[in-house]
């Protein structure tokens, strides 16, 4: 499992002034909070859904610097409705229109060694989105328990998920309830249950196997 990446290794630099206020917007889903911008970095914490976060700008890829109950972090940006404008707007691929200030990432010296040691593992397979992710939340479909996509399995199947862990598969994007599973990754059994699991961006996951879909986040 790679190592996560200590935030204060890269810095961040705010290359347009506008806004001169942070966006309000809303999670779609239960989402985390990251160190960083990017799933390897380490959870502050978990965001619910529909929590409000303030949006103090967006870097060039998918991912806000936001605050959330007195914590500062990162979102991916899919999943942040900009509650601000007259209809709320997916932020992703939205930035330009909504002035989202743009935070360019400088990388030094440490944060290079530090990525070739932990991101060597997460690097190399990062070409697949999960399924279902920016593209169609960027075209209104809101995923998550909203959807209808969320589940409770049982405590049994939680347990043995846990304890048996898998190879993890890294992924560009977010994990999160709602979220496809490409084809090209391995589904693994559950004893005596209807679901699958995977652990995907070193996060156990149970999936329904006959859409591919994340039901449940073990945390």
């Amino acid at each position: 499992m790679f190592k996560k990446i200590a935030a204060s290794a890269i810095a961040l630099t705010a290359v347009t002034a506008a806004p001169l206020f942070a966006l309000d917007a809303a999670t779609t889903t239960e989402l985390n909070l990251r160190e960083g911008p990017g799933p390897q970095y380490g959870v502050v914490s978990v965001m619910p859904q529909d929590a409000m976060v303030s949006v103090d700008g967006c870097t060039a890829s998918d991912w806000c610097k936001v605050s959330f109950d007195g914590a500062e972090g990162w979102a991916y940006s899919p999943y942040l409705l900009n509650t601000t404008m007259p209809e709320p707007t997916v932020i992703y691929q939205n930035t330009d229109a909504m002035d989202v200030k743009i935070i360019e990432q400088e990388k030094d010296g440490t944060e290079t060694a530090v990525n070739a040691t932990a991101g060597a593992g997460f690097g190399a397979a990062t070409a697949a989105l999960l399924v279902g992710g920016p593209a169609a939340v960027a075209a209104g479909v809101v995923l998550g328990a909203a959807g209808g996509a969320a589940a409770t399995p049982a405590e049994t199947t939680v347990t043995y998920v846990s304890q048996n862990p898998v190879e993890p598969v890294y992924l560009n994007g977010e994990v999160v309830v709602g979220a496809g599973i490409p084809d090209g990754v391995t589904l693994y059994d559950v004893p005596e249950a209807d679901y699958t699991y995977a652990y995907v961006n070193d996060a156990p996951v149970i999936v329904n196997p006959e859409n591919r879909r994340i039901v449940y986040i073990v945390r």
